[in-house]
């Protein structure tokens, strides 16, 4: 049976790198040099090995789930408010943006931006900090979302497989936030443009849901980065890549970087852990910790039978979607 790739899928690889040497910067990862795979597996012919994680997660059951899970408001009236999905592509588009003007590997920063919350709870923040909350109290464990999304593409997804990544997008997802940097510049511009994209865009639903009004934004910052959000972010791309051009890493200016993380202390004096927020917070913790309590006495109502309570209860509520944990949650 002749190669459905033919003529083209011959040749793709070598295009590709010699492409790559004469376009990249001596700093971008080269698609065909990476840390590789857990699992060895024959090349594809006419994708890339990063092409390849970018779909395999797109295609993931998780990232489908992302488009009913809460980013800053939980179930607000209105369709026009940022869901964790559409937090996920708007980072992934300004990083992609980013890397291209910094001549990094687009592919890499987008597998990354993809799938860098693939393991968030339901109802955003206050999930996963009710969750990490309760397995403390219960186990003496924690719980983060950069580490459970490695975990979903390592373990849960494909029935227990995983998705079988390359090291380098697996480590750009763990280390998207925490402690570790990311080994490589694409998963820095991620976790630099994850921060770009939550703190504008909750700022616009803010204002739509009426939490803050425009003008109570701080007005030095704002005069700093600009009076929109389309003008703040083209602020903070255009830093991000002046800056981290001259010093060959992922940085911002001082200036900018102080407005930035003011305006972002604003959004949790004003918005995340303000009144407006506080009434669904509440609800939301006591939702997770009900279901998870609930969960570790009826093992039997969790679909996948092996392993132990702890770990089986919080894989099924972490990947809950908002609607899914209050329907259990009225249920029981």
């Amino acid at each position: 049976m002749p190669d459905p790739a033919g003529k083209i899928g011959d040749s793709f690889e070598a295009r590709i790198r010699e492409l790559e040497e004469r376009s990249l910067s001596p700093l971008a990862v080269r698609s065909y040099e990476t840390g590789g795979r857990a699992r060895p597996e024959k090349p594809c012919r006419l994708r890339t090995p990063f092409q390849r994680d970018r779909d395999r997660i797109v295609h993931a059951k998780a990232f489908r789930r992302l488009a009913h899970k809460t980013q800053v408001f939980i179930d607000p009236e209105g369709d026009h408010f940022r869901t964790r999905l559409t937090h996920t592509l708007e980072t992934t588009g300004i990083s992609r943006g980013v890397a291209r003007a910094l001549r990094l590997n687009e592919d890499l920063t987008e597998a990354i931006g993809l799938g860098h919350d693939l393991g968030h709870t339901p109802f955003g923040h206050a999930g996963e900090k009710a969750l990490d909350a309760i397995r403390g109290e219960m186990f003496g464990l924690g719980f983060r979302h950069n580490e459970h999304s490695l975990r979903v593409v390592d373990v849960l997804e494909r029935d227990g497989r995983g998705l079988n990544l390359t090291a380098e997008v697996r480590d750009g997802i763990l280390n998207h936030t925490g402690e570790n940097e990311p080994s490589t510049l694409e998963g820095r511009v991620v976790r630099l443009v994850d921060r770009v994209a939550y703190i504008n865009h909750d700022i616009d639903d803010a204002i739509r849901f009426g939490a803050v009004a425009a003008s109570d934004l701080p007005r030095e910052e704002i005069a700093v980065l600009g009076d929109s959000g389309s003008r703040r972010i083209d602020r903070l791309v255009h830093d991000i890549v002046e800056s981290s051009s001259e010093v060959g890493d992922i940085v911002q200016s001082e200036e900018i970087s102080e407005a930035m993380l003011s305006l972002r202390s604003f959004m949790f004096d004003r918005v995340y852990l303000s009144s407006h927020t506080e009434v669904q917070n509440a609800h939301a913790v006591m939702v997770v910790r009900t279901l998870f309590r609930h969960l570790l006495e009826h093992q039997e109502a969790i679909p996948e039978k092996e392993g132990e309570p702890a770990r089986r209860a919080t894989d099924y509520l972490a990947g809950m979607t908002d609607r899914f944990a209050l329907a259990l949650f009225e249920t029981i």
